[in-house]
Protein backbone atom coordinates (compact mmCIF):
# COMPACT_ATOMS: atom_id res chain seq x y z
CA UNK A 1 0.00 0.00 0.00
CA UNK A 2 1.44 3.12 -1.05
CA UNK A 3 0.54 6.49 1.40
CA UNK A 4 1.34 10.05 1.16
CA UNK A 5 2.00 11.88 3.74
CA UNK A 6 -0.27 15.25 3.25
CA UNK A 7 -0.93 18.56 5.38
CA UNK A 8 -4.12 19.75 6.57
CA UNK A 9 -2.78 23.11 8.21
CA UNK A 10 0.60 24.39 9.77
CA UNK A 11 0.87 26.94 12.79
CA UNK A 12 4.14 28.19 13.78
CA UNK A 13 4.91 29.39 17.06
CA UNK A 14 8.48 30.98 18.61
CA UNK A 15 10.42 28.09 18.42
CA UNK A 16 8.52 25.47 16.18
CA UNK A 17 6.86 24.51 12.45
CA UNK A 18 3.74 22.73 13.68
CA UNK A 19 2.49 20.55 10.66
CA UNK A 20 -1.35 18.77 11.11
CA UNK A 21 -1.48 16.20 8.95
CA UNK A 22 -4.48 14.75 7.15
CA UNK A 23 -4.85 11.71 9.62
CA UNK A 24 -4.57 13.41 12.56
CA UNK A 25 -1.17 13.48 13.24
CA UNK A 26 0.93 16.77 14.30
CA UNK A 27 4.64 16.77 13.41
CA UNK A 28 6.82 19.48 14.88
CA UNK A 29 10.17 20.82 14.12
CA UNK A 30 12.42 23.61 14.94
CA UNK A 31 12.01 26.88 13.51
CA UNK A 32 15.77 27.19 13.43
CA UNK A 33 15.91 24.59 11.03
CA UNK A 34 14.20 27.09 8.17
CA UNK A 35 16.04 30.27 9.25
CA UNK A 36 13.52 31.94 6.36
CA UNK A 37 10.74 31.37 8.20
CA UNK A 38 11.99 32.12 11.36
CA UNK A 39 13.43 35.61 10.05
CA UNK A 40 9.78 36.35 8.35
CA UNK A 41 7.30 38.99 9.65
CA UNK A 42 3.79 37.26 10.81
CA UNK A 43 2.08 38.28 7.46
CA UNK A 44 4.69 36.04 5.18
CA UNK A 45 3.89 33.28 7.61
CA UNK A 46 0.34 33.02 7.75
CA UNK A 47 0.88 33.21 3.73
CA UNK A 48 1.00 29.56 2.72
CA UNK A 49 -0.40 26.99 1.00
CA UNK A 50 -0.21 23.24 0.43
CA UNK A 51 1.36 22.51 -3.25
CA UNK A 52 1.44 18.94 -4.95
CA UNK A 53 -1.12 17.22 -3.67
CA UNK A 54 -0.58 18.58 0.22
CA UNK A 55 2.78 17.06 0.37
CA UNK A 56 4.50 20.31 0.20
CA UNK A 57 3.95 23.69 1.85
CA UNK A 58 4.64 27.39 -0.37
CA UNK A 59 5.04 30.39 1.69
CA UNK A 60 4.28 32.50 -1.32
CA UNK A 61 5.71 36.19 0.28
CA UNK A 62 9.00 34.21 0.79
CA UNK A 63 8.97 32.25 -2.15
CA UNK A 64 9.88 29.69 0.00
CA UNK A 65 8.49 25.75 -0.42
CA UNK A 66 9.43 22.38 1.81
CA UNK A 67 8.37 19.21 1.66
CA UNK A 68 6.53 17.62 4.26
CA UNK A 69 8.28 14.34 3.85
CA UNK A 70 11.49 16.23 4.67
CA UNK A 71 10.27 17.65 8.39
CA UNK A 72 10.45 13.35 9.31
CA UNK A 73 14.37 13.83 7.97
CA UNK A 74 16.16 14.96 10.80
CA UNK A 75 18.17 16.96 8.83
CA UNK A 76 17.82 20.56 9.17
CA UNK A 77 16.99 22.53 5.57
CA UNK A 78 19.87 24.21 4.08
CA UNK A 79 20.12 26.46 1.59
CA UNK A 80 21.87 26.07 -1.54
CA UNK A 81 25.17 27.87 -1.58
Amino acid sequence: MTTSITGKNIRIDSQYLHVELADGRIISTPLSWYPQLQTAEDEQRTDYRFICGGTGIEWTQLDYHLSIESMLITIPHRQAA
